[in-house]
């Protein structure tokens, strides 16, 4: 799993290990990788025996890559291989954003976002399915958005990046289903993360926020480990190509502030 050391890629690499899985994560912080590994191997070999159903705790490893470089996603996969001889989810959750108007974004705004969120997902994607393809067996998770649906205002290289994931998730799935691996995605809705934590405290953003979300809260990384586990599951073998919109209702419809009773 990319961008397995915090916020979403933490709460699934989580809700896997739970359950039994043995799971890589990676990220470019070192540091908090391998911090984070330890935390989530504590937490799954206390955790629950009925949730993985009687097999042996998960562990989790930490293997430090930047998805940018292609050298070191060679070595994550590699490294992976070596440690567990197969590999049977991939998850891809690394994700950066600038916020600016576009006529304010540089060229460096735009590769540094692009290269992590649609080149570096395609290329682990690409790394992971040769061995997938090669074994006839496997799926692929990647992690969209609700800017996969339609963009937000001044972040235009991150959706679209997140409109590329929706297209690469259907590409792959068509290259790829003849050789039964499925390849699918999930958009999660506005989630509260240390990354957005500062933006939604804002009393504006949250009345916003839950006007227009019909459960009428902000996600938790937690929310998104249902779907994860769904789509990993063989209650998913005939879903591939699709985006799940984790996200509220966000993308259900428009709230609007017509008069209580209606009106013409």
């Amino acid at each position: 799993m990319s961008g397995g050391s915090r916020g979403i890629g933490r709460a699934i690499a989580q809700g896997f290990a739970e359950r039994g899985a043995h799971v890589v994560i990676s990220s470019r912080d070192a540091d908090n990788l391998v911090k984070t590994a330890e935390e989530l191997a504590a937490i799954a070999a206390d955790a629950d025996p009925a949730l993985r159903g009687g097999q042996s705790a998960g562990t989790v490893r930490a293997i430090a890559a930047d998805v940018a470089q292609a050298a070191d996603i060679e070595r994550l996969v590699e490294e992976t291989l070596a440690a567990h001889g197969r590999i049977d989810t991939l998850i891809n959750v690394a994700g950066v954003n600038r916020r600016k108007p576009a006529l304010e974004l540089t060229e460096d705004d735009y590769d540094f976002i692009l290269d992590i969120n649609l080149k570096g997902a395609f290329l682990l994607s690409r790394a992971v399915g040769r061995h997938m393809v090669a074994r006839r067996a496997g799926n692929q998770i990647n992690i969209a958005s609700l800017n996969t649906d339609r963009p937000l205002k001044n972040v235009l290289p991150y959706a679209v990046s997140k409109a590329g994931i929706a297209h690469m998730t259907r590409a792959l799935a068509v290259e790829w289903g003849p050789a039964r691996i499925r390849v699918n995605a999930i958009a999660p809705g506005f989630v509260l993360t240390d990354l957005t934590r500062k933006l939604w405290s804002e009393p504006t953003m949250q009345a916003w926020g839950f006007a227009n979300t019909p459960l009428q809260r902000l996600g938790q990384p937690e929310d998104m480990v249902g779907a994860a586990l769904f789509l990993a599951s063989a209650g998913a073998s005939f879903m591939t190509g699709q985006t799940i919109y984790v996200d509220g209702g966000f993308t259900a419809g428009w709230n609007w502030p017509i008069p209580q009773g209606g009106g013409q």
